[in-house]
């Protein structure tokens, strides 16, 4: 017998050799926002999806950007080569990553709004947004307040700064300001394309020009809001010591403060109160905009930046707060780790899927440095300890504005310091000095697409709400941050060509254009969620994996049943296993219907005696069906 032989019945599958313990399910949990279990993902970084108004763009100054340079600074070229220096770079620089933080390239709600059409026609149906709120820097992970959004992604932004200059905690004093209004208008746009909006949550730190903190620093102890912060020391130029202000950083960065908690009920920790009042404030300003109970004009949801840096106490009573305001609000945590327990114990839907789905992937997928049966036992063991109501709204992610982008993995999988399956690789800045075997920051060749195209199939057809990072779909590349947050190809536009590299390495000549192409392929992989109901809600068993051959299946079962086949073999191989019914008789006869390489007749079925053998070329996935 060669590997694994599985019976598969029309009422199940199971392990035939050596079959492994059956976890216990978690008690199920509530249905939560049912819209999110069929949810396909797009997360767009706004600054740099789409320039829809050219006479917003930011400012040298509202940016922080040295002064010397203030008046050669210019809103960067959309189309310029990424690792090219502009005069403004050249005068500050010669090191390209000493001025990617300076670089802004004029993305904003309008640009947002102006391909939401194209969003739709790829089949995506939720938008996760990086932080918009009023910040300096091009991530905002910064804010200057929570209760406006940022003024240069709004139609007025000399009128929007004005406002921020009278910010304060209370919410009677607000108003709206242009870019809120038109944040508000690209909401309703979305809603009326079927596709929910939700944001980026940053609750446990701020920049050091937020209104609260800014008020500190300048009044110290006579502050208002002298508790939202951790204050570490007060400045007291009068004292023998000339003890100087200091202040607790998020992960020791002083450029971003961290609110200060308190111990809550049952010893939980919880933000200050004042912090939360805020924070409860801007919450309902953005779920119910008009405040009249009404929540179908506000956003949909959050996603919430470094959760566990926040206390279990407050996420529970901010969760109950965003329920009771709009019952099918979706809400989803940034953790990294294992999350299983952490969702039930702060009531999060959902996490974004690192550990259950992205670093496996990585490892048994991406890289192929997992042996493809511990892949899939891995897989599996970490989906056993969700429910499947809670699984199936997981955001099931392969990268993200903190990671190598997708491509960039698939063509750096053979890196001996890339490599390890169980994490990341970070900052190809620093790794693309390793001479031996440099990050290579190439455009993906034919081998490395056909990969991607062959993950993307399991993506789709694996449990959980397949999620994108803003061109991905078009052929994006890029290594970790800040080169994962080039801008947005698009089809109408002329890209120069990539000829430089951040390491001095040899000069090479990328077409970075718009790839039609892969962007066909994912909008027909992306519409078969909607054509076979089973890939959204279906049951999941785990047909088998064999090491040899690197291939393996799994089953969706639902009101059709679908087989998934995946050879990560880069040559052709074969995976046979037993198909039959409960009586014996033979079942109806399999065919593919769709193959991550394009053509059904790449796929071989054999079918005889309860036997099935499928063949595949190397790095290729096909779904089955029966006839």
């Amino acid at each position: 017998m060669r590997g694994l032989i599985l019976w598969f019945s029309l009422v199940g599958i199971g392990w035939c050799e050596n079959p492994p313990a059956e976890p216990a399910l978690p008690t199920p949990d509530p249905a939560g926002p049912q819209w999110a279990d069929q949810a396909v993902w797009y997360q767009i970084f706004p600054e740099r999806f789409r320039n829809g108004d050219p006479k917003n763009d930011p400012t040298a100054s509202y940016i922080g950007a040295p002064q010397s340079i203030h008046n050669k600074w210019r809103i960067s070229q959309w189309t310029r080569e990424w690792y090219a220096l502009a005069d403004w770079e050249q005068d500050l620089s010669p090191n390209v990553y000493d001025n990617l933080h300076y670089r802004r390239y004029g993305g904003d709600f309008q640009g947002i709004m102006d391909r939401l059409d194209y969003l739709k026609d790829l089949g995506v149906t939720a938008i996760y947004c990086n932080p918009v709120f009023a910040a300096p820097s091009h991530h905002k992970y910064d804010a200057l307040v929570f209760h406006h959004m940022d003024p240069f992604f709004g139609p007025d932004p000399v009128a929007d700064l004005a406002l921020l200059n009278h910010a304060s905690a209370d919410p009677s004093t607000w108003t709206w300001s242009a870019a809120d209004k038109l944040f508000l208008e690209l909401v309703r746009q979305a809603h009326a394309r079927g596709i929910k909006v939700i944001i980026d949550g940053v609750f446990n730190h701020t920049a050091t020009g937020f209104f609260a903190f800014a008020d500190i620093r300048e009044k110290q102890r006579d502050s208002k809001y002298k508790d939202w912060y951790t204050i570490l020391s007060w400045a007291d130029p009068e004292s023998q010591s000339r003890r100087k202000f200091d202040w607790a950083g998020w992960d020791g960065h002083k450029s971003l403060p961290e609110f200060s908690e308190v111990t809550g009920p049952q010893g939980r920790k919880t933000l200050h109160p004042e912090v939360k009042a805020y924070i409860f404030a801007i919450t309902k300003r953005w779920m119910d905009p008009n405040g009249d109970g009404d929540p179908s004009d506000g956003i949909d949801g959050w996603r919430l930046d470094v959760a566990e840096k926040v206390g279990d106490g407050f996420w529970e009573e901010w969760n109950d707060l965003v329920k009771s305001i709009n019952p099918r609000a979706y809400t989803t945590a940034e953790i990294w780790g294992d999350a299983s327990a952490y969702l039930l114990r702060t009531k999060f839907d959902a996490a974004m899927n690192y550990h259950a789905f992205a670093i496996p992937i990585k490892g048994g997928l991406i890289d192929g440095t997992l042996p493809v049966r511990e892949f899939v036992r891995t897989m599996e063991d970490r989906r056993a300890k969700y429910s499947p109501e809670r699984f199936a709204r997981m955001m099931n992610l392969f990268d993200s504005h903190d990671t190598d982008r997708f491509a960039s993995m698939i063509v750096n999988r053979d890196r001996t310091y890339y490599g390890n399956p169980d994490m990341f690789a970070y900052d190809a800045s620093v790794t693309a000095k390793n001479t031996d075997q440099p990050y290579m920051v190439r455009k993906p060749d034919a081998t490395d697409r056909k990969l991607q195209r062959m993950i993307t199939l399991f993506q789709v057809a694996y449990p959980g709400a397949p999620y994108l990072y803003y061109g991905t779909e078009a052929g994006m590349w890029g290594a970790d941050d800040p080169d994962d947050r080039m801008p947005m190809v698009w089809a109408d536009l002329k890209f120069e060509p990539q000829t430089l590299s951040p390491s001095g390495q040899n000069k090479r000549n990328d077409d970075v254009n718009f790839d039609a192409p892969l962007h066909a392929y994912h909008r027909e992989a992306l519409a078969l969620r909607r054509s076979y109901p089973a890939l959204q809600d279906g049951t999941m068993a785990m047909i088998g994996a064999e090491n040899s051959s690197r291939m393996f299946a799994f089953a969706r079962k639902g009101a059709e049943t679908i087989l998934a086949v995946f050879n990560r073999h880069t040559d052709p191989q074969t995976f046979t296993f037993r198909f039959g019914t409960t009586d014996g008789s033979e079942p109806p006869l399999l065919e593919p219907f769709f193959i991550s390489s394009g053509t059904t007749s790449d796929a071989t079925v054999k079918q005889a005696q309860g036997k099935v053998s499928v063949t595949l070329p190397g790095l290729t996935g096909a779904l089955l069906q029966q006839k």
